[in-house]
C-alpha cells in the first residue's frame, strides 16, 4: 500500500506545479496574447480579444509542465525510453559517420537536380535558394565559431561582427575599387581574422562570463559605427548597387554577354542561384576540411587542452596567448569569408543585418549541435534555419484555429518551444559523445558523461 499512496503524492505533486506554471503562464499572457491590435480605417488602435489563444497557451504549458514532472520523477527508478532511443540513434550515427559523410555529400552535391525535378524551375528557385544557400551560409558561420566556442571554450557573443567585417569588406572595395570577387574573398577574411586578433589581445585575461561581455560589447561597437559613420558605411541606408560574382567572368544577366546567351540558354535567374549554392558549398565543405585538419596538430590538441583547464594548459608549457590568438582569428576569418558571400549574394547590406539576434542563433546552432561536433553544428543549422523556414508555411494551422488565425505571429513561438524541449531533452546538445583526437592504440568514443557541461 506504500507504493500506491506515494506514487499518488508523486501525481499530486506533479500536478500542483503544473498548475502553479499555468497559472504563471495565464498572468504573462494577459498583457502579451489576451489582446491583439490593429488599426481601423478612422486611424483608431482596436483591441480585438483573444482568449482562446490564451486557453491553448495555459493548457500546453500545464500539460508540458505535468509531462516534464513526471518523467524527472521516473528517471530514478527505469530508463526512459525517450532519452534511450536517441543515444542509440547518434551512437549508431557516430560509428558510421564515413558512411553517412559521403550519403550526405552526395545529397548537397545533387540538391539542385532534385529540386529541379521535384519542384519545377519556377518552384525550385525558392528550395534552393532559401533552404540550399541560407542553411549552409548558417552552416559555415557555425562550423566558424565552432572553433572558438567548441574547441577553445570561449565564449564569444559577438561573433556577427568577423560576419559584419566580411561583408563590408567587399562590398567597400568591390564598389570603390571593382575588384574582383575571387580577390576580395581571401581579402575580406584576411580583414576579419586581424579585426579576430585585436578583439584576441584585450580579453587573453578573461574567460566566462567577462569574456562573454566584452565580445557583446565588440559586436556592438562594429554595428554602432557602422550605422554612425554614414560617411563610410552609409549609415542606415547601407551599401547597395554591390557587384555580383561571375562565372570565370561571364555575368549572370540576361545581355548578350550573360552566361544563359553565352551557352544558348533561356535567361533564367536560377542560373545565378545554383552557381552561388555549389560556391558556399565549396567554401563550407573548405571549412570543415581546414577545422578538422587544424584539430589534429598541436594548435588543435592546445585548443582542447585550454577548453579543459588553462590552468592546467599553462603547466605543461602551452603558450596560451597564441592559442587564444589563433582560435579567435581563425574563427574569424571563417566569418568573414561567409561574410564576403552574403554580401555578394544580396547586392545590398545594411547594419540591420547584423544585429545582436544573428550572433545569439549561430551560438545557438553551437550549443544545440554539441559544442566541438562538425556533424551538431550541420544538424542544428539545418533544423534551426530550416525549420524556420518551413514554419512560415503554418496555414494548415488554420482548420484548427480558424480562418483569423495568423500562423506568422506564432512562427518563431512555436520554433522556441521547440528548442526548449530539445534542451531538456538534449542538455549537451544533439552530437553529446566525443572521439577523441589523440589516441594511444584505439579510438573510442567518449561518453558525454565523461566531459563538463556544455563542453565536448
Amino acid at each position: 500500500m506504500a507504493a500506491p499512496a506515494a506514487s499518488q503524492r508523486d501525481l499530486k505533486a506533479a500536478v500542483k506545479e503544473a498548475g502553479f506554471a499555468a497559472l504563471v503562464t495565464f498572468g504573462l499572457c494577459i498583457p502579451i496574447i489576451a489582446w491583439g491590435t490593429r488599426q481601423n480605417r478612422d486611424n483608431v488602435l482596436v483591441l480585438d480579444p483573444r482568449w482562446d489563444a490564451v486557453a491553448w497557451a495555459v493548457v500546453i504549458v500545464f500539460v508540458g509542465r505535468l509531462l516534464i514532472v513526471l518523467r524527472q520523477q521516473g528517471a530514478s527508478e527505469r530508463k526512459s525510453l525517450v532519452r534511450f532511443l536517441p543515444h542509440g540513434t547518434f551512437a549508431f550515427f557516430q560509428r558510421n559517420s564515413r558512411i553517412f559523410s559521403l550519403f550526405g555529400l552526395g545529397f548537397l552535391v545533387t540538391f539542385p537536380i532534385i529540386a529541379i525535378n521535384l519542384a519545377g524551375w519556377g518552384g525550385a528557385l525558392k528550395w534552393i535558394d532559401n533552404f540550399g544557400v541560407q542553411i549552409l551560409i548558417y552552416v559555415m558561420l557555425g562550423w566558424g565559431l565552432n572553433i572558438v566556442v567548441g574547441l577553445a571554450g570561449l565564449l564569444d557573443l559577438g561573433y556577427v561582427a568577423f560576419y559584419a567585417v566580411g561583408a563590408y569588406s567587399y562590398a567597400l572595395l568591390a564598389k570603390n575599387f571593382g575588384l574582383s570577387f575571387w580577390i576580395l574573398l581571401p581579402m575580406s577574411g584576411i580583414l576579419a581574422a586581424f579585426w579576430g586578433m585585436l578583439l584576441g589581445f584585450p580579453v587573453l585575461r578573461l574567460r566566462g562570463d567577462y569574456l562573454a561581455i566584452v565580445t557583446l560589447a565588440f559586436g556592438e561597437i562594429i554595428r554602432l559605427v557602422l550605422i554612425n559613420w554614414v560617411d563610410f558605411s552609409g549609415g542606415y541606408a547601407g551599401i547597395s548597387g554591390i557587384p555580383r560574382p561571375s562565372f570565370f567572368g561571364i555575368p549572370f544577366n540576361a545581355s548578350d554577354e550573360g552566361f544563359a546567351a553565352r551557352f544558348g540558354l533561356e535567361f533564367s535567374p536560377l542560373y545565378r542561384t545554383i552557381f552561388l549554392y555549389y560556391l558556399i558549398l565549396c567554401l563550407a565543405l573548405l571549412t570543415a576540411f581546414v577545422t578538422l585538419r587544424l584539430r589534429r596538430l598541436p594548435v588543435g590538441r592546445a585548443w582542447e587542452a585550454l577548453r579543459e583547464d588553462e590552468i592546467a594548459c599553462r603547466s605543461l608549457g602551452i603558450n596560451t596567448t597564441s592559442t587564444k590568438l589563433t582560435a579567435f582569428s581563425i574563427g574569424a576569418m571563417f566569418g568573414g569569408f561567409a561574410g564576403a558571400f552574403f554580401s555578394a549574394r544580396q547586392g545590398f547590406i545594411s547594419p540591420e543585418s547584423f544585429v545582436f539576434m544573428e550572433s545569439a542563433i549561430i551560438l545557438a546552432i553551437v550549443v544545440l549541435g554539441g559544442m566541438g561536433s562538425l556533424w551538431g553544428c550541420a544538424i542544428a543549422a539545418i533544423a534551426m534555419i530550416g525549420g524556420t523556414e518551413l514554419l512560415r508555411e503554418l496555414e494548415w494551422l488554420k482548420a484548427i484555429f480558424g480562418n483569423d488565425f495568423d500562423p506568422t505571429k506564432y512562427r518563431m513561438l512555436i520554433f522556441g518551444l521547440a528548442m526548449v524541449v530539445i534542451m531538456i531533452w538534449k542538455p549537451r546538445g544533439l552530437i553529446s559523445t566525443r572521439e577523441p583526437t589523440a589516441f594511444l592504440k584505439e579510438k573510442k568514443t567518449i561518453s558525454a558523461d565523461m566531459v563538463q557541461e556544455g563542453h565536448g
